[in-house]
């Protein structure tokens, strides 16, 4: 899951239990458990949905909807969508139901149990800004009921009974047959009506986890399948207002996931992934947290559709390809508590600085070592890192935090997972690269350990770091003593003088309003007037434009500036993103000034990590291993 500078997160890839089930006694005589989804039957945004467990064998079953979902360390309580639950007898008869939680149904008398019932609230309708990551699924994670659009994460429409998560599951999607339809899951069957207007999908699930493993989106959407090496990509895009679409943003993707699968080399773990990009067109009722969302073999994102298309290609760039890289862990390399993830009371491995920070570490550097990126712009992600991780808690012992994560006060350290996460994965991959003469480095130790475990076998929690050293060399030994397990905060230059860098001042990226979180701009109340304050000399944009200080802001975009209106107008502004057409008028000693032009990315000069002008042949040589090899 992805949180970065959006709200809430991104991505791990956790796979279900492949454990036997617990006793023979508890399964439902027919397998596999029949579920189905009528999109045709909508009312009030609620979704039907029926579910035939078979016949059972005990007297009390209990059927749970997650409370927490694989990949996004926070509680979402799907249950709270579910409205009008019933169960029902061989009869047709409706049986009493207990529901003892947000989550929990039980049923007793489970031995007359036909079928069950109910309806599903989406999640997109009743976002709310405050309540992203609270007990509320994160958008990429959630759901959608519209007649235009409907983004299937089926975990929060399917539920499982507490002892047949390893059962299959057949899954029946009915909808308008002019829908399109998006899905990884294996198309086993489809059924049109005698007019021709509904047509009813059918999938097929080896198990729970798969069956939430494998998002869908229905309706109007756009789709571009591409092979990248042999791998099948399939992108498939919900634009409201036809912002963007599936072909505009194809080259970026393509390009993207090339440079990706050339880095990873011979670590190549699924013949398709699927991207499920929905445009939010900032309503009331669009889904407002921004970011990605990984899955097995696909990831679903959700992004601002007035995103201009060279802005939203950057973002998902950064944003996409954190979540491909977690084909790399924990799909091929994870824990046993990944391995048997428990939808209602999951218990968390100590390392996620691995399968969060080594993978937003591998989005990060991939892109210099393929020339997506200039060294300086990935210096500067790094020195951005470095900056977001000193205003959190840098004293917390990062595997207790892991281990943690959904308890106070270790849950609001979670956003240092994409950003101390991503250092110690730089920093171990500089040791391994000076201990090695070069030759090794954390891609390669990652390859060592996909080897030896894959996607069906789960390490121990406890000994992966024991394993790591002794796979490696003792200096890790003390930096996961120290840095890790420990508390000690990491002295990065120690690392960068490995690799002939410092930080000294440099040019840094800033923004558009604030720098160093001081806004450029000051207020006249008596005159009722925004102006530039002195610190916009030291921003690019507005120089190379011509501004100077105490120019005032007349209208923004069209906009008149007031001091009613400036909170809203600013944060506009400094929601600008690179390419977008701007214009901007201001008053300067009794005369209007008019800038008209397209947003490009400010810089300012300040602390930056730059490289050494008297660095040796040696640490020269090492950089260049670290960032190419």
């Amino acid at each position: 899951m992805n949180l970065r500078v959006f709200a809430a997160v991104s991505a791990v890839v956790l796979l279900a239990s492949c454990k036997s089930v617990n006793k023979t006694n508890d399964l439902a005589v027919s397998t596999p458990i029949e579920a189905s989804i009528d999109l045709t039957s909508i009312t009030n945004d609620k979704a039907p949905v029926l579910i035939n467990p078979g016949r059972f064998t005990i007297n009390t079953v209990t059927y749970r909807l997650p409370k927490v979902i694989p990949g996004t360390y926070s509680i979402s309580n799907f249950g709270k969508y579910v409205e009008g639950f019933k169960a029902f007898n061989y009869k047709g008869e409706e049986m009493p139901v207990t529901k003892t939680d947000d989550n929990s149904w039980v049923i007793e008398n489970a031995k007359k149990l036909d079928k069950i019932s109910y309806l599903v609230n989406d999640t997109y309708d009743i976002e709310t800004e405050g309540g992203i990551g609270k007990d509320q699924p994160f958008s990429p994670g959630g759901t959608n009921i519209e007649p235009s659009n409907y983004v299937l994460n089926l975990h929060g429409f399917i539920g499982y009974f507490e002892s047949l998560k390893s059962n299959q599951y057949k899954l029946d999607v009915v909808g308008a047959s002019n829908f399109v339809r998006s899905s990884a899951l294996p198309e086993v069957a489809s059924k049109l009506s005698s007019d021709s207007k509904v047509k009813t999908t059918s999938y097929l699930a080896t198990r729970y986890f798969d069956l939430t493993d494998n998002p869908m989106m229905y309706g109007e959407l756009d789709l571009e399948e591409f092979m990248v090496g042999n791998i099948k990509i399939v992108l498939s895009v919900y634009s409201p207002n036809n912002v963007h679409s599936a072909k505009s943003l194809k080259d970026t993707f393509y390009k993207m996931m090339l440079a990706q699968k050339a880095y990873l080399g011979d670590i190549n773990s699924t013949p398709r992934y699927d991207i499920y990009l929905y445009l939010s067109d900032g309503a009331e009722t669009s889904p407002k947290g921004f970011g990605a969302l990984e899955h097995h073999t696909s990831t679903v994102a959700v992004m601002p559709e007035a995103y201009p298309a060279e802005g939203l290609a950057k973002s998902l760039t950064d944003i996409i390809s954190h979540e491909f890289f977690h084909i790399v862990s924990p799909l091929s390399v994870h824990s046993e508590d990944v391995h048997y993830f428990d939808y209602y009371n999951p218990t968390f491995s100590k390392h996620l600085w691995m399968y969060e920070g080594v993978t937003e570490y591998f989005a990060s550097l991939f892109q210099p070592n393929k020339g997506l990126v200039t060294d300086a712009e990935f210096y500067n992600k790094i020195m951005k890192k470095i900056q977001a991780a000193s205003n959190l808690n840098d004293t917390m012992s990062f595997t207790i935090m892991s281990e943690n994560v959904l308890k106070a006060p270790y849950k609001d350290q979670y956003l240092n997972v994409y950003q101390k996460g991503a250092l110690i994965g730089m920093c171990i991959d500089i040791l391994l690269r000076e201990e090695s003469n070069g030759n090794r480095g954390i891609l390669s130790l990652m390859k060592e350990l996909s080897n030896k475990y894959g996607k069906n076998k789960p390490f121990e929690d406890d000994k992966l770091i024991d394993e790591i050293v002794a796979m490696t060399y003792p200096s890790l030994r003390t930096f996961f003593d120290d840095h890790v397990i420990g508390d000690t905060p990491i002295n990065y230059s120690t690392f960068f003088e490995k690799v002939g860098l410092e930080i000294g001042e440099g040019k840094i990226e800033t923004n558009y309003i604030l720098m160093n979180g001081a806004p450029i701009v000051d207020g006249d109340g008596q005159k009722g007037t925004i102006f530039f304050s002195d610190m916009v000399a030291q921003n690019s944009f507005w120089v190379e434009n011509g501004v100077k200080p105490k120019d005032v802001i007349k209208t923004v975009n069209g906009t008149k500036l007031t001091m009613l209106n400036a909170n809203q107008v600013l944060q506009g502004i400094l929601g600008w993103r690179v390419g977008q057409e701007v214009e901007v008028v201001l008053e300067r000693d009794g005369k209007d000034v008019v800038i008209k032009t397209k947003a490009t990315q400010p810089y300012t000069k300040g602390e930056a990590l730059i490289e050494k002008s008297n660095a040796t042949a040696s640490q020269i040589a090492l950089r260049e291993a670290w960032l190419r090899g």
